[in-house]
């Protein structure tokens, strides 16, 4: 099976745990060796306790590799359950056909037990065995009618070679556990792939959204632009060359920062500032235009050609040639937030105009950028139109 760079952290962990399991047993007997001083560091128990854990790898092995995959990444319940029942089958199987040998410590623990007791005991325990070989050898000369039903002492590890014991059932088990670990852990790696998948797939859907949004707003601005332009060059056609060079700088600005996710804020005050002059060449002093903004601007990044959509719309909507009408920029900074304010006259003539593809595209912009860490408020009087921003501002990354 072809390992992903995303499963090794997977796999790497499963390698962790057999390795202190495997190493249990040395450390275990390494430390009783040197506690007790009658007891002897024994490889054969060592290579006992492995050739146990190795049927338990080799289970494990085909299951990851080839049974979870089936249930986790393929959904295929019953095949799995299937395929697993026959594993288990096969394991619970060859547990009973395997006959225990007799542990090596079991000889040396008898040894020490037999050195502990006294003479007395010593002595007693020959005379039992005595007996014990004395009966079962008048036992065996009886007629094979009349041998009577000799009792020996049971190893409690021996057993036929097919048996159903408790040991049997304990392994199977601890086989059971084993197997849904294995589904536990492989389903915890899979849950935090698809978690971080998940994002990654958000993210590129927020910057595509981003994008198209900003396609959208493009056109609409220079449409504009360029429609005063247009209305310039009969009436005043030296205020139409200016225009043109201040849109050149717009366009750059456009065309070279608008891709950014982010610019300084420092160059979007630019850009809106470049914008109020080029608008200011179409009115006359009849128009009251205000621009209240610190000349000390933080090194902070904000969104580009955020402001400019509500100050277009304050121009398209809030001048009038026949009544007087104002048009006020704000913008302060505290604690690492922008606060900016658009405040514009509402004539008769442009409350039907009111709304646009313009504004519903900003909003959009500001829930994907910001979520919930944003206020915008629209206060729509019948004789002022307000808009007032609140966002915060990111630090520039060195």
């Amino acid at each position: 099976m072809t390992l992903k760079i995303r499963d090794i952290k997977e796999n790497l962990t499963y390698l962790a745990l057999w390795l202190i399991l495997f190493l249990t047993p040395m450390i275990s007997m390494g430390i009783r060796s040197t506690t007790d001083s009658g007891f002897e560091f024994n490889w054969t128990e060592i290579f006992h306790v492995w050739r146990i854990y190795g049927v338990y790898f080799v289970i494990f092995l085909i299951h990851n590799f080839l049974l979870a995959p089936i249930l986790i990444y393929k959904h295929k319940k019953l095949m799995y359950f299937a395929t697993t029942i026959c594993l288990l089958s096969v394991f619970f199987v060859y547990q009973c056909l395997q006959r225990p040998e007799r542990p090596m410590h079991h000889k040396f623990s008898h040894h020490h037990e037999m050195m502990d007791r006294g003479p007395q005991q010593l002595e007693k325990m020959q005379d039992m065995r005595t007996k014990d070989f004395e009966d079962a050898f008048d036992d065996e000369a009886k007629p094979m009618h009349q041998r009577g039903k000799r009792h020996r002492r049971m190893n409690p590890n021996d057993k036929p070679p097919f048996g159903f014991g408790p040991s049997d059932i304990i392994h199977s088990i601890m086989m059971v556990l084993l197997l849904g670990m294995n589904l536990g852990v492989k389903l915890y790696f899979k849950s935090d792939r698809d978690e971080k998948e998940m994002q990654l797939l958000e993210k590129k859907n927020l910057e595509q959204q981003l994008e198209y949004l900003k396609y959208q707003i493009n056109p609409h601005f220079f449409m504009n632009t360029l429609n005063n332009i247009h209305a310039l060059v009969d009436i005043e056609p030296e205020q139409a060359k200016t225009t043109i060079l201040e849109l050149s700088k717009l366009m750059r600005y456009v065309l070279y920062e608008g891709a950014k996710s982010s610019v300084l804020l420092g160059h979007e005050i630019d850009f809106l500032n470049n914008y109020i002059t080029l608008m200011k060449l179409r009115f006359t002093d009849k128009v009251k235009i205000q621009i209240d903004i610190p000349s000390i601007v933080p090194e902070k990044l904000v969104p580009p050609m955020l402001f400019i959509t509500f100050v277009e719309n304050a121009f398209k909507h809030g001048i009038s040639y026949k009544e007087e009408s104002f048009i006020n920029v704000k913008m302060r900074f505290d604690d690492n937030r922008i606060y900016f304010t658009c405040e514009n006259s509402k004539h008769e003539e442009s409350i039907a105009e009111r709304g646009g593809v313009g504004l519903q595209n900003v909003k959009k912009r500001l829930e994907l950028i910001y979520g919930e860490n944003y206020h915008l408020d629209i206060k729509d009087g019948t004789k002022e139109y307000t808009v007032q921003l609140d966002i915060p501002l990111e630090g520039v990354k060195t």
